[in-house]
């Protein structure tokens, strides 16, 4: 699997209806505050309009994209991270995912309640924020008693981690998401190794209603959410959770029919699938021929062994080379064969660094 994404959010704000049209997983979706108990998950294959063209250039007998799981997270409210509402259980679920979508609502509906009365899209992030960043700091401040005892034993690396943990606790308790030093490689290996809720790759999305598809960016509440999480490095995506979930009802030539007469370019859910693919460093490579086309998943500067792993790990183990073209040769050429006599094809080693959109075969022997 890929990666997995969770969506975090107050109760009502829409967290459920999007997880549905995202993976028509029929999660509940109700009026009223934690619909959801145990997180809900699903599937999706990443799109990339890249893979139907390799197919069709060679006559591929099925397409298999890249997949992403998403996490449905019961909605928090104030007061988690001591335990309010189920506080406790839903920040373990946070914990266990590689990156967060915060999902705050922006749209108007006085038929939906929401748990603090008003809303404010500001006020629901900020929420969430605290309640994270509190759960960060009660479980820094065990992590740091656990390596101060282990520190006194002189040992260098436990005094390291002691040091690094020390620090971290007084930004937390300071109210800021913790800043480290991210090209020293011991700073980053402990930091990796304490898995914070607030460190976890974030984005946002706005939850907006179908009345707002057109003038979304005028609306004052979404442009503050846009200069706040702006400040906090996160992007905002905005989603109509109620038309997407309509949209995946329907078949894909009617979806993209009703997409075309509403004016709309690309699903949001694509945009989500795509931001959260993206905030994780990963690029796409693909391996394509009669039997199938692939689309495989590797961090951002994997090496060649490493990609071929990914498909399985005799390749890993037994790799002699690399064959690759580029997509766009490849496309250019109109074949793996052309792109070979056309002299595009590279035969590249160990040491080679796996491009995004690299079309490839593994020589190997075990």
């Amino acid at each position: 699997m890929s990666f997995s994404c969770g969506f975090v959010g107050l109760p009502n704000v829409g967290k459920s209806t999007l997880f549905n049209a995202l993976c028509r997983g029929g999660a509940e979706a109700a009026n009223f505050p934690f619909c959801t108990i145990e997180p809900n998950t699903g599937i999706v294959p990443v799109p990339d309009d890249r893979l139907e063209v390799l197919a069709k250039m060679e006559n591929s007998g099925r397409i298999v994209p890249s997949s992403l799981k998403f996490i449905d997270i019961a909605g928090l409210v104030r007061g988690a991270s001591q335990g309010q509402g189920l506080g406790n259980q839903f920040l373990g679920h946070i914990r266990a995912v590689d990156a967060v979508a915060h999902v705050v609502r922006v749209f108007n509906d006085g038929d939906v309640v929401h748990v603090d009365g008003d809303f404010d899209p500001v006020n629901d992030l900020e929420t969430i924020e605290t309640e994270l960043l509190l759960s960060d700091l009660e479980m820094m401040e065990k992590r740091r008693d656990k390596a101060y005892k282990l520190a006194r034993t002189n040992d260098a690396d436990a005094k390291f981690e002691y040091e690094t943990i020390l620090d971290i606790c007084k930004q937390l308790a300071d109210g800021k998401v913790p800043t480290y030093d991210k090209e020293n490689e011991k700073v980053v290996k402990v930091v990796n190794s304490l898995e914070m809720l607030t460190l976890k790759p974030s984005f946002v999305c706005a939850n907006i209603g179908e009345d707002q598809l057109d003038c979304i960016e005028d609306e004052p509440k979404y442009q503050k959410l846009k200069a706040f999480a702006a400040e906090r490095g996160m992007e905002v995506i905005p989603v109509c959770a109620k038309l997407e979930d309509e949209l995946s009802r329907l078949e894909p030539e009617e979806a993209k029919s009703f997409m075309e007469d509403l004016g709309i370019k690309s699903s949001g859910l694509d945009r989500v699938i795509q931001t959260g693919y993206r905030l994780l460093n990963y690029i796409t490579f693909f391996t394509a021929g009669p039997m199938e086309s692939r689309a495989w998943t590797v961090i951002n500067g994997a090496k060649a062994p490493e990609a071929a792993g990914k498909i399985h790990t005799d390749l890993q183990r037994g790799f002699i080379r690399m064959e690759t073209v580029s997509y766009e040769d490849m496309v250019s050429c109109g074949s793996w064969s052309a792109a070979q006599t056309a002299g595009k094809l590279r035969i590249e080693g160990k040491d080679y660094v796996v491009q995004d959109g690299d079309v490839i075969h593994v020589r190997f022997s075990v």
